[in-house]
């Protein structure tokens, strides 16, 4: 099996805060809770690892991305906002709407190379208080190998520490067809509005040009 390493840019709450972990308790759309904020935030530090390999379906194998989501869930610039607060009022999550656009980079750093966004909606699906959101995220890179092409994520936040877990559900570019899984979770809180999360991609994808 072959192994190849290499980066991408050296290939080129209370409805608290929307993000992907503790991403959330629903109702209060100024506090500073993490969990909102989590909900909004995925991702991973572009390290990029290919092992080749016959899946008996014509694929090259499965592709394994790392790189890192950074979010500011309050405070000026903020990369989440709240559209729709829930229609059975503060202390329920249920039918709120939040959306998400955070920064996607190669280090777990603010000052390591943008290669793309983290963009989608998160939406309170349990009548529980702040346990169950569904988000809808598509990764767009902007730079490096992958330049020009996204990746469409999908799948519930059930609760809001240790790793979140989501499937990828398709592509466009260089992941057109794409098929796999999402891995993320919070590493740091640089300041109090702020968090960098790691992002670890398991992808299928199909031979370049085959379709």
């Amino acid at each position: 099996m072959d192994h190849r390493t290499y980066s991408v840019e050296e290939n080129s709450r209370p409805l608290r805060h929307y993000s992907h972990h503790g991403p959330i308790v629903v109702a209060d759309y100024t506090s500073h809770d993490p969990i909102f904020l989590s909900l909004l935030a995925l991702t991973s530090s572009v390290a990029v690892v290919h092992i080749a390999g016959d899946n008996g379906g014509g694929d090259d194998g499965l592709t394994h991305i790392l790189i890192y989501v950074h979010e500011k869930f309050n405070g000026t610039n903020a990369t989440v906002a709240s559209v729709v607060q829930s229609p059975l009022g503060t202390n329920s999550s249920f039918g709120s709407i939040g959306v998400v656009d955070d920064e996607l980079r190669v280090g777990p750093n603010r000052s390591s190379p943008l290669v793309g966004r983290y963009q989608g909606v998160v939406i309170g699906t349990s009548l529980e208080v702040g346990t169950g959101y569904l988000t809808c995220i598509t990764l767009v890179f902007t730079a490096g190998e992958y330049a020009g092409s996204t990746l469409s994520v999908q799948g519930p936040v059930l609760g809001f520490t240790g790793t979140i877990e989501r499937a990828v559900v398709g592509g466009t570019g260089k992941f057109r067809l794409a098929r796999g899984y999402m891995l993320f979770e919070i590493i740091s809180k640089p300041t109090p509005e702020t968090f960098a999360g790691d992002i670890n991609l398991f992808v299928l994808m199909h031979q370049a040009g085959k379709y």
